[in-house]
């Protein structure tokens, strides 16, 4: 069964962190708050707190970054209490903190017991200590029940990160998971443009980033926001790339928002990306990963970007040129029994996919109760509702009017919105589908990229595959900022008429999403924040919804 709950259910603590040292934990990141980016140097020491990631049941990598005049080894320390009295692992970090790294480093604790909190902090050659840092492993079989705090697209300019402060004010979270777009790429006067962002939230580098150094400091400026280094420093977090980490709508051999003439070879600029992203962040450099969850789940961290990714269609190309409606359905039924249809296009590539078919069908064959797919773009089917037009007034720009109504025909023809999501990808989402069905899956897809929330009901031929769980973002805006002509109730109420898998839809909320995992069922809880124009952790509302192992299909 699939139901919904728009009740708010009181979420009991999960740790052994009480309120009162959860913000001693965040005092220094706090400070931080009070400094304006444009006087902050990032100075020397720990300039940007500590992070975790990666959590297994005996291990966890650990993640900080220390500015010196010599590059410096960091001893690191674990403990199971905040006071360090007895320390149940410790170490030196296996390579220094020094500038070709970005001053960033990081090490695995290991020999650890599984669904453990600890506490961890560096110390460097000095003496020095980092703050203190809080993480957990992942819990073995047996453990009833295991939460995440899922987050998507948070664009420094926009807003404040109150979905991060909320997150860790609520402490009912056993991992962070993002899944992508933690940073964007463009200049300080491009998304947001001149009047649409937050003064306050100064942008480092102000030009686009391209170059190595750019990235860096790119990151350097969204990890000193006071509520990403809380999140950070609270709880271990599992993250993949989107396409602004590198650049808009990226794919592996290229990207939308890259001019090969003025900005070089793509290639140079990808690899950049990956490796400010690595310097930056708790994460290994596997491309895509699984991380079993004790007998609860197997979660796949997948790469639907650099990977392996086909060059993304345009609908406004397949159109090009044609104005009589009659020609305009011909072209779109030609691409849809075409190019749009090539068994051969890829979206993860080969190796990635049949790594994923063996993971899936090994994960069932264990007896693990879901299989979750952490990965980037949305995977159930949307159209553009074609009632959409008949409400465009007479003040759109002539380029949003012709995209509405191109997108209107494509709904038509039975073509998709979002050719950059797998509904771009049909064959290779149905690679997915088959390999799920034939292992048995209770599939659960988490979702990002579009800044909306959905919730989707997945099917391939008729057969029920799973459910899809699609996060709103952090800061960036949604449809609400493209479509303000329509009412968000109109256009979700729209949207779900006009796709039979889609369930619910929110276009106009920022917030994140809660996923917490039993043996029977799976339940989310949408948070929504109040305008990330101030920062804040007030909640608008919630929205709750429930997943029943074994249903089959979904029913509200």
């Amino acid at each position: 069964m699939f139901k919904t709950d728009t009740a708010a259910q009181p979420a009991a603590s999960l740790t052994a962190l009480t309120r009162r040292n959860l913000f001693t934990l965040a005092g220094a990141s706090a400070a931080v708050a009070a400094v304006p980016l444009a006087a902050q140097s990032f100075g020397k020491g720990f300039t940007h707190g500590v992070a975790s990631g990666e959590p297994a049941t005996d291990k966890v990598m650990l993640w900080t970054r220390y500015v010196s005049d010599a590059p410096a080894y960091l001893a690191w320390e674990m403990s199971e209490s905040e006071d360090f009295a007895k320390l149940v692992a410790e170490g030196s970090t296996g390579k220094a903190a020094g500038p070709d790294s970005d001053f960033c480093t990081k090490t695995w604790a290991d020999g650890l017991m599984p669904g453990r909190w600890y506490f961890y902090r560096f110390i460097a050659p000095d003496g020095t200590k980092s703050p203190v840092g809080r993480t957990k492993t992942l819990p073995e079989a047996g453990a009833q029940a295991f939460r995440m705090a899922v987050f998507s697209c948070s664009n420094y300019g926009f807003g404040w990160f109150n979905a991060y402060g909320h997150a860790v004010e609520a402490n009912d979270c056993d991992l962070a998971v993002h899944l992508g777009d933690y940073i964007y790429e463009y200049g300080a006067d491009n998304y947001p443009n001149p009047g649409q962002g937050v003064a306050e939230r100064v942008l480092a580098p102000t030009t686009e980033i391209v170059a190595l150094t750019d990235y860096r400091l790119r990151y350097a400026t969204y990890r000193a926001d006071p509520d990403c280094q809380r999140l950070h420093q609270v709880l271990p977090m599992i993250a993949v790339w989107d396409d602004h980490e590198s650049a808009n709508d990226a794919y592996e051999n290229g990207a939308q928002n890259h001019q090969s003439a003025t900005e070089g070879e793509w290639a140079v600029r990808k690899a950049a990306a990956k490796r400010a992203y690595r310097e930056w962040m708790p994460v290994s450099d596997e491309p895509y990963a699984a991380y079993q969850v004790g007998d609860l789940a197997t979660l796949f961290r997948l790469d639907t970007r650099l990977e392996g990714r086909d060059q993304q269609f345009s609908l406004e190309k397949v159109l090009a040129g044609q104005k009589d409606p009659q020609a305009i359905m011909a072209a779109l039924d030609k691409f849809k029994t075409g190019d749009w249809a090539d068994p051969a296009r890829e979206l993860l590539g080969a190796a990635q996919d049949s790594w994923l078919a063996e993971g899936l069908a090994a994960s069932t064959a264990s007896g693990t109760a879901w299989q979750v797919l952490v990965q980037q773009v949305l995977i159930g089917n949307l159209k553009s509702p074609q009632s959409l037009t008949d409400q465009l007034g007479d003040g759109l720009p002539d380029f949003v009017r012709q995209r509405l109504t191109a997108a209107s025909m494509a709904s038509k023809a039975g073509l998709p919105l979002n050719m950059d999501a797998w509904d771009g990808y049909p064959a290779a989402r149905a690679r997915v589908f088959k390999a799920a069905l034939k292992a048995d899956a209770n599939l659960l897809v988490l979702a990002g990229d579009t800044h909306n929330g959905w919730a989707f009901d997945l099917a391939h031929d008729g057969a029920s595959v799973g459910v899809e769980l699609g996060v709103c973002s952090v800061s960036s805006p949604g449809f609400e900022n493209y479509l303000g002509f329509v009412k968000p109730d109109t256009l979700a109420a729209a949207l779900v008429a006009e796709n039979e898998q889609l369930k619910w839809a929110d276009t106009s909320q920022r917030g994140y999403m809660t996923v917490e995992l039993t043996p029977a069922s799976a339940t989310t809880e949408y948070r929504f924040t109040g305008s990330v124009k101030q920062r804040s952790t007030k909640l608008a509302g919630t929205k709750r919804i429930t997943t029943e192992k074994g249903s089959g299909k979904l029913a509200v």
